[in-house]
């Protein structure tokens, strides 16, 4: 009886891995987030999103509180402990400290092929 839970919580896993691969490589630029964009659940996210809509990005998001596999499975994804995190290029480029230094080093528009924020 004590194996199968754990085949439960691999095939679980598998799927969500496959699925959080899926969306990455299929899409040029996804956040992982707390939330929609439209109605961001934390402060990190928020700001996330903020980032690239000043940069006129399109993105594709996915809000990890629909899905508790997806919130645990990103993590191990990405070797990243906290969420958002962002992808450029089926890249994993980082969370919202991260998203910060690179928008305003101008590192950010340059990787997702904008003129840098004046």
């Amino acid at each position: 009886m004590t194996g199968m839970a754990g085949q439960e919580d691999d095939m679980m896993t598998d799927d969500s891995n496959a699925r959080i691969d899926a969306v990455v490589k299929n899409n040029a630029v996804v956040l992982f987030m707390k939330g929609s964009p439209l109605f961001p659940q934390c402060g990190f996210s928020s700001r996330a999103v903020a980032i690239l809509n000043h940069l006129n990005t399109e993105f594709e998001s996915v809000d990890v509180l629909q899905d508790q596999g997806i919130r645990q499975g990103i993590k191990a994804y990405s070797d990243w402990p906290t969420i958002p995190q962002l992808y450029v290029g089926g890249e994993f480029v980082g969370g919202s400290d991260i998203m910060m230094e690179m928008y305003e080093s101008g590192e950010l528009a340059e990787l997702l092929g904008k003129p840098a924020a004046a």
